[in-house]
């Protein structure tokens, strides 16, 4: 189990690095978008290149940081039922929930993907749109978000097997809505009584 701890380790400290990485992509797709609204508003000239390398920015922390997220465990799931079990309870739906959903769907993702990047990157694929941007880049960003998340569902059964046998603490408890809203308040009223 060390070995299988340590690749997880190595996965997650990839895509924490990538998820903190990509961050700036939106505040790069943020200038991209006030620069071409600024020109097409001062000097009424647009391209359809700008508002494409803004999607593609856009797509990419969104694609790139979907693993860190899930590392984070941060993605969306139905808190008011999942609150009603026990914690080990929780540990077996997230397990199974990786392995029957999360890693069947990015499994397929990243094989039918490989050849869909493969073919538009070959045939140099441009955007339909004139004046557009070349269509592969967006293409392998999805492809390579996907990998990186199928990486982060590895990681993320390793740890959930290693908590449940007792290896390892739990990263992160859960904490209902309900108890999260009581410590926040707890913490505003500490913070205004000092």
């Amino acid at each position: 189990m060390a070995g299988l701890l340590a690749l997880s380790r190595t996965i997650d400290r990839a895509n924490e690095f990538i998820g903190k990485w990509v961050s700036w992509l939106i505040l790069l797709a943020i200038l991209v978008s006030a620069a071409n609204a600024i020109i097409r508003k001062v000097f009424d000239i647009s391209s359809n290149a700008w508002l494409e390398l803004q999607w593609y920015l856009f797509g990419a922390a969104f694609m790139l940081a979907a693993a860190y997220t899930l590392k984070q465990n941060e993605h969306i799931r139905i808190d008011i039922v999942y609150g009603l079990f026990s914690r080990r309870v929780q540990h077996w739906i997230d397990l199974l929930g990786h392995i029957l959903f999360l890693m069947p769907f990015v499994t397929l993702m990243v094989i039918y993907f490989v050849p869909y990047v493969s073919l538009s990157f070959r045939s140099g694929e441009m955007s339909n749109n004139s004046g557009g941007l070349i269509i592969w880049p967006a293409k392998a960003i999805l492809l390579v978000g996907f990998f990186l998340l199928a990486l982060q569902g590895i990681s993320e059964i390793i740890k959930k097997i290693a908590i449940m046998r007792g290896d390892m603490d739990d990263p992160n408890p859960f904490i209902s809505a309900h108890e999260q809203a009581e410590l926040e308040a707890k913490a505003m009223a500490e913070e205004v009584r000092s």
